[in-house]
């Protein structure tokens, strides 16, 4: 018997009519999507190269990068600047690290699964500020459910103002946070566990190895674009955060963000100009955090596809 090829050139010429046609049908919604993105950015950047008066109408100057130059010398940037990567990284690290054993557990196959899967990710569809109000109560002295539980077990912590101490206030928004998200990052790491095929596990047990010999040699290694693609977006969402230190401590005791930073100076403080300084600031941050990330570690996913090859 014998089978037809496709000559190289023919193939090649098909594919760039497919590709030349996914464009045509795509075009018209990347164009939307391109313009719903780059009005507001767009705006916000004149905005940030402007100083506006609220109080007297028409009463605005171009500064050009007077705002920027002002947002960066400013110490209350970089604290904001700080603070938040803080959070990000104690609150990114946590989720991973429970979102993996929490993958773990509910890929096991065991009667109610269906059930637990269901109960774990109900945080995850709770309203932040909702979850964030919860937590504040939790957290009331005298009256809350965490801090009388600490005094009546003679615990360090029981008489204290959690959210009005700095470093328990960042605290409590990271437990919130984590407690909130890490269902999210469970489930990504969930569909890649699902994703590596048993016959591995069962080669890997002729060969004699243990479970933590296999869970470190075949689970975490073929686990690693999954681990990697939770933790590019909960590092995007958590350099983004403002609901929550809003709610819990209005950014006081070291836990405001960056975009509260921005929020404070645009509407509270009436600074349009500079407030919209702040905004781009913080979106270049994001997007460089992003580029980073899809640099190394996107290199890291491609070279697991190829050795999967």
């Amino acid at each position: 018997m014998t089978i037809k090829t496709i000559p190289p050139s023919r193939t090649s010429g098909r594919d760039r009519a497919e590709r030349r046609l996914a464009f045509r049908m795509t075009a018209p919604s990347l164009v939307i999507m391109a313009l719903v993105a780059a009005v507001p950015i767009g705006y916000a950047i004149w905005l940030s190269l402007n100083q506006y008066s609220v109080r007297t109408a028409g009463l605005s100057r171009f500064v050009g990068l007077e705002n920027y130059i002002n947002a960066l010398a400013s110490q209350e940037w970089w604290a904001a600047f700080g603070q938040t990567f803080l959070f990000a990284g104690l609150s990114v690290s946590l989720e991973l690290i429970l979102g993996t054993a929490m993958a773990l557990l509910l890929n096991l196959a065991f009667k109610g699964r269906a059930v637990l899967r269901t109960v774990v990710l109900l945080p995850y569809a709770i309203i932040t500020v909702v979850s964030a109000i919860t937590w504040q109560t939790m957290f009331q002295p005298n009256m809350g459910l965490v801090t009388n539980v600490l005094s009546t077990l003679g615990l360090p912590g029981g008489d204290v103002v959690w959210l009005g101490e700095h470093g328990y206030a960042m605290a409590v928004i990271v437990m919130a946070d984590v407690w909130k998200t890490t269902p999210f990052a469970a489930l990504i790491i969930l569909a890649g566990l699902q994703v590596i095929s048993a016959e591995t596990y069962e080669a890997a047990e002729l060969d004699g190895a243990s479970k933590w010999q296999t869970f470190v040699n075949i689970t975490l290694p073929l686990l690693r674009p999954a681990i990697v693609l939770a933790a590019i977006f909960r590092t995007m969402d958590a350099l983004r955060v403002f609901d929550l230190p809003f709610v819990l401590t209005r950014g006081a005791n070291g836990t405001e963000s960056m975009s509260m930073l921005a929020y404070t100076q645009l509407r509270e403080n009436r600074l349009v100009g500079e407030g919209s300084a702040l905004s781009i600031l913080t979106f270049l941050t994001v997007m460089v955090v992003s580029v980073i990330y899809v640099r190394f570690a996107g290199g890291n996913i491609r070279d697991v596809a190829k050795e999967e090859q």
